[in-house]
């Protein structure tokens, strides 16, 4: 007696036009947006950083300066430290299932962070985009702050620990300092900006999208 034909179970995934719900799955744009940050951080390695950092006396004449100064990096160090701080949010907005306004605000981020060193004038030359990440965090707290139970205690605790680190940090102290196994100095202030750039991108990005 013949054998009736093996049954395949279906394990694709169901198609939907123009690709939406691709974007809207939870975490999707925010992988893409750290991906980004990435890949432009290795990018700009391979380019010249004196016309891409942060100099506040050319800001108004090379404007880019205050997007592309988070992806210039000093050292080998510096960078994959920077790379290594991204995979990590990457991750942590993954598991927090961040959506497009998440990875909306991120985006807002990017300049806002590079725009607050203008209120340290003395810092002359800046790169780097650990100031971005510590905005990135924000985010991701805010948004499990609002949400119920264990996460919202997630979202507090990550925010008092950030808030410590700030701190220990004295950002308002002098703009450059030394920070044992790096090699390249740390500018505190631009954590305290990134910071500052991701609650007001959160709150600027969730009251325009929820309109």
């Amino acid at each position: 007696m013949p054998r009736p034909p093996r049954r395949w179970r279906c394990t694709a995934t169901p198609y939907a036009p123009c690709g939406r719900p691709c974007l809207a799955e939870p975490g999707k744009s925010w992988w893409l947006v750290c991906g980004l940050l990435a890949k432009l951080s290795l990018l700009s390695w391979l380019l010249p950083r004196e016309a891409l950092d942060w100099q506040p006396g050319l800001i108004a004449s090379q404007p880019w300066r205050v997007v592309t100064a988070a992806f210039v990096h000093w050292t080998p160090i510096h960078l994959v430290a920077n790379l290594a701080g991204c995979a990590v949010i990457a991750v942590l907005g993954a598991r927090a299932a961040l959506g497009r306004r998440e990875a909306m605000a991120a985006l807002v981020v990017l300049p806002l962070t590079q725009l607050g060193l203008l209120l340290r004038p003395e810092l002359l030359r800046y790169g780097g985009l650990s100031g971005v990440l510590h905005g990135l965090v924000v985010i991701a707290a805010l948004s499990l702050l609002v949400r119920a139970g264990r996460e919202r205690l997630i979202g507090i605790g990550i925010l008092l620990g950030l808030g410590i680190k700030l701190a220990f940090e004295a950002p308002l102290g002098p703009v450059l300092r030394a920070t044992p196994g790096f090699d390249f100095a740390v500018a505190p202030f631009a954590h305290l900006s990134g910071a500052v750039a991701g609650a007001l991108a959160w709150q600027l990005t969730f009251r325009v999208m929820a309109k």
